[in-house]
């Protein structure tokens, strides 16, 4: 799924194979054979290389993006709490209530 990763990015940079290849010093052929996924284990390096020009994290290329979708969602519920008037303190008190009677 790297792959898929990568050639998403790229295109949302819209940016070409050969560009990202030229930019980041990772052959043409390499970066297809990653987005075909024929190639499955790139090395960190490439990795690296590979998210310096995409301006992202290694991490983006490597974790699900369902990851990054739940932590939206908590975002969400989040800004609907203290949205809702509820304060800090009343959440801590929520949760170590919670912490308390599920034991």
């Amino acid at each position: 799924m790297i792959g898929y990763r990568v050639k998403s990015l790229r295109e949302e940079r819209k940016m070409s194979i050969s560009e990202l290849s030229a930019k980041s010093g990772v052959a043409k052929s390499y970066i297809s054979s990653l987005e075909r996924n024929l190639q499955t284990n790139p090395t960190i390096l490439v990795l690296e290389k590979i998210a310096r020009i995409l301006c992202i994290k290694v991490d983006v290329l490597l974790h699900d993006p369902a990851d990054k979708r739940m932590d939206e969602e908590w975002m969400d519920i989040m800004q609907n709490v203290l949205g809702s008037g509820i304060t800090k303190e009343e959440m801590r008190r929520f949760i170590e209530n919670r912490k308390c009677t599920s034991r």
